[in-house]
């Protein structure tokens, strides 16, 4: 006969100790842990090569992956497409395999768009959580960097071009304007809460909203801040257009009132100070210098689109500079010289499959739809930001696109359970 251990026995130190731990529970919150520190740490952008995030990206997939997320139906398309564009750069990049830039870049874009389906993947699955996970991340992150711009642009903390260039602030980025936009997503999640009135600290998400703003204000970048007002504007009247409560569309109103007169007394205040009253004067221009005249940048960008009408492969990976010895700050002509004709044409209905489904996301009542209101906007402010800048190797545009459709992989799926639920209820 078998010897029954007692508990006494069970008890004791060696005796089975790890088989009372709930270990998929103890992975499950080691992911979760990882994802927030994954999430945060794209606000590090000091070098487009190297950041924690990369150093934690790996490790992070491999996690989830082992822990069974999947790739859903809703997301295919995200899918197809990139794989699509990808395949267009790497056929471009073939004649200059020899050249190690055009070679390292795609290398790189390559594994931006893994990441993008590594979070269209994760977000299709237990969506709300792990999506509130990776916004409060985010807005953590931003909330940080925010904090280091502000200090390196009044001189409190670093030398001149640590948290600061060209005289405005950059927080942990390479150039005020990433830095700028990079800070949207994380003031539209906290505006959201506090209209909304789903903060659980209101005070608190208050403070945080306020050193975004600052932040954002003082990256002087005209895309950011047209970028933001955008974004706000959108999420803003999809969340007015999509409430029955009167009191909530009250409250909107009211404390959107109350923002613009704050932020107009705070201009004017800012503007008393002359370091700030001549930022805002010099980058008050439509245009600048290296805008204008036939070699600056709309000029290269006329040029080279005629050039591109004439190369079905596009010009190679990173060949626009060589040829104009400057990139084309725009996201759609660059995807047409970098990855041709094909490239550009997916790139483009990437862009247009989105919209499609992030205004879908905003318009629908799911319980996905206030996340969609929050992250499609923001989204969206970079594909408009595409137009004059390149934002094809941010990270976090890549992470933006694999939210908003695992969303929809969610929303889908959410559909299709309805479906069967009805369909048993009809049998039984």
């Amino acid at each position: 006969m078998g010897v029954v251990p007692s508990r006494e026995a069970e008890a004791l130190p060696g005796a089975g100790l790890w088989a009372r731990v709930p270990v998929r529970r103890v992975v499950l919150g080691l992911g979760h842990a990882m994802l927030a520190a994954f999430v945060f740490f794209a606000c590090f952008a000091f070098s487009e090569t190297a950041s924690p995030y990369d150093a934690i990206a790996i490790p992070t997939m491999a996690l989830w992956l082992a822990l069974g997320i999947r790739l859903h139906r809703g997301a295919l398309p995200l899918v197809w497409l990139l794989i699509l564009y990808l395949t267009a750069i790497v056929g471009a990049l073939l004649p200059y395999l020899d050249e190690p830039f055009p070679l390292t870049w795609t290398i790189q874009l390559v594994y931006l768009a893994v990441t993008g389906v590594f979070f269209a993947m994760l977000f299709a699955d237990d969506t709300r959580a792990r999506m509130e996970l990776a916004l409060r991340a985010y807005t953590a992150s931003c909330v940080f960097s925010a904090l280091l711009g502000i200090g390196g642009y009044l001189e409190l903390i670093g030398n001149d071009e640590l948290f600061r260039m060209y005289g405005r602030a950059s927080g942990t980025f390479q150039d005020p304007n990433v830095f700028g936009s990079f800070l949207t997503l994380g003031a539209l999640y906290l505006m959201h809460g506090l209209l909304s009135g789903t903060a659980r600290r209101p005070v608190l998400a208050l403070a945080g909203l306020v050193v975004i703003l600052a932040g954002i204000f003082l990256s002087f970048s005209r895309g950011s801040w047209g970028g933001s007002v955008v974004a706000v504007c959108v999420m803003v009247g999809s969340l007015y257009a999509t409430t029955d409560s009167l009191t909530l569309r009250r409250r909107i109103v009211l404390l959107g009132l109350a923002t613009l007169a704050i932020g107009l007394i705070g201009l004017a205040a800012l503007m008393s100070v002359d370091q700030v009253a001549r930022s805002i004067q010099d980058r008050a221009a439509l245009t600048k210098d290296y805008d204008e005249g036939e070699t600056g940048r709309f000029g290269n960008q006329i040029r080279g689109m005629g050039l591109l009408l004439g190369l079905p492969f596009g010009m190679g990976p990173m060949h626009w500079r060589l040829i104009f010895g400057i990139e084309p700050h725009n996201s759609y002509i660059g995807s047409f010289a970098n990855g041709g004709w094909l490239g550009g044409a997916v790139f483009i209905v990437l862009v247009a499959a989105t919209g499609s489904v992030g205004f879908r996301l905003m318009a629908r009542d799911t319980p996905f739809r206030a996340h969609a209101q929050i992250v499609w906007p923001a989204l969206m402010m970079f594909f408009l930001q595409a137009l004059q800048i390149d934002i094809e190797k941010w990270r976090h545009v890549y992470m933006m696109l694999g939210m908003v459709w695992g969303l929809e992989a969610a929303r889908r799926r959410l559909g299709r359970e309805d479906v069967r639920d009805d369909i048993r209820d009809d049998v039984c």
